[in-house]
């Protein structure tokens, strides 16, 4: 395994991330693909004795149950200074006034549950969700450079969002002598390239570190266009992400992968690690070919010629993955 400096910060970090998300009680989320318990563990536990150190969750991840599942896993498998923890503020977790968003009520609140449920004290990078239109930029970075102080957690970081908010946070926290964001978790893959304009450039000129989510496009870019799974028939919000993909961009995907010899999965990840100014991918699994083909794609290296195939297909589309401000 590969380790990397996290952007401008001391820390070092696998060149993968284990995303989280598809371990947790089915019943509590909005998921029927996450995995139980025996079956999160198992993954986890294939990825720590790969070399991956980085695992990335959520306060709202089947209702808060991926955060349990972790944290006991992290426990019987690892030792906590060994393990970069990251997990998210933003979503609901409650009905009713103040049970979401990023006011200071809510990310002291949400710390404090989260680290009661990964059994830690700190998380090592504390990420919001996304951005919060209702709640004064000021507020939300003073209550985050508190937590840090607090000790409870290291570094904070974002989640997608629009550049130019991103930037507003990170200037707002300097111009006051707070905390600033050192990362920025977005979406990045061969069907989504929309962050290729303001954000990673952005976040190069910056010394930001960045981690894409859903690099295989929901899984999109690992099988044939004509081809389904039991995750992509019931992900809402991954066909959201999605509709107006093009099939030539998968079919590229596909030639290559037969030209190399190698799966479908190997190909688009390569092109994400190989991408200017990606510190680590994040990598969801549910099964334990899924954390081989990640592994198998670090050293694959795509020629300039390759990437000019993969990326020729692509044309400009609507931004997905967050709501932007009216």
């Amino acid at each position: 395994m590969d380790y990397v400096k996290f952007g401008s910060t001391g820390l070092e970090v696998s060149r993968l991330v284990l995303g989280c998300m598809s371990f947790g009680d089915a019943t509590r989320g909005t998921h029927a693909w996450t995995l139980d318990e025996e079956g999160s563990r198992a993954l986890i536990r294939q990825a720590l004795e790969a070399g991956i150190n980085f695992l990335d969750t959520a306060n709202s991840y089947s209702g808060g149950t991926s955060e349990e599942i972790v944290g006991r896993a992290i426990r019987d498998f690892a030792r906590r200074d060994e393990i970069v923890l990251a997990t998210k503020v933003f979503n609901r977790m409650r009905p009713g006034p103040n049970g979401s968003g990023l006011s200071r009520r809510a990310i002291f609140n949400e710390i404090d549950a989260s680290l009661t449920r990964l059994g830690t004290d700190y998380v090592d990078l504390y990420q919001i969700h996304r951005w919060d239109d209702r709640t004064p930029i000021e507020e939300t970075m003073e209550a985050l450079h508190d937590v840090v102080k607090a000790g409870k957690a290291r570094y904070i970081g974002a989640s997608s969002m629009a550049s130019w908010q991103f930037a507003k946070a990170i200037y707002t926290a300097r111009l006051h002598g707070w905390t600033p964001f050192v990362s920025m978790q977005n979406h990045l893959n061969l069907l989504y390239r929309e962050e290729e304009r303001e954000m990673l450039p952005f976040c190069r000129d910056q010394g930001v570190a960045v981690i894409p989510w859903s690099p295989l496009a929901r899984g999109r870019l690992a099988r044939a266009w004509d081809e389904s799974s039991a995750r992509q028939e019931t992900d809402v919000f991954g066909r959201s992400l999605y509709s107006d993909a093009d099939p030539q961009i998968v079919d590229a995907v596909g030639a290559i992968a037969a030209a190399r010899n190698v799966s479908r999965a190997l190909v688009a990840l390569a092109w994400v690690l190989q991408k200017p100014g990606v510190t680590a991918p994040i990598v969801g699994a549910t099964k334990p070919q899924h954390l081989t083909d990640a592994l198998d794609a670090l050293p694959l290296r795509l020629t300039e010629e390759e990437v000019k195939t993969l990326e020729g297909p692509y044309s400009p589309r609507q931004v997905v993955g967050f709501s932007l401000p009216r």
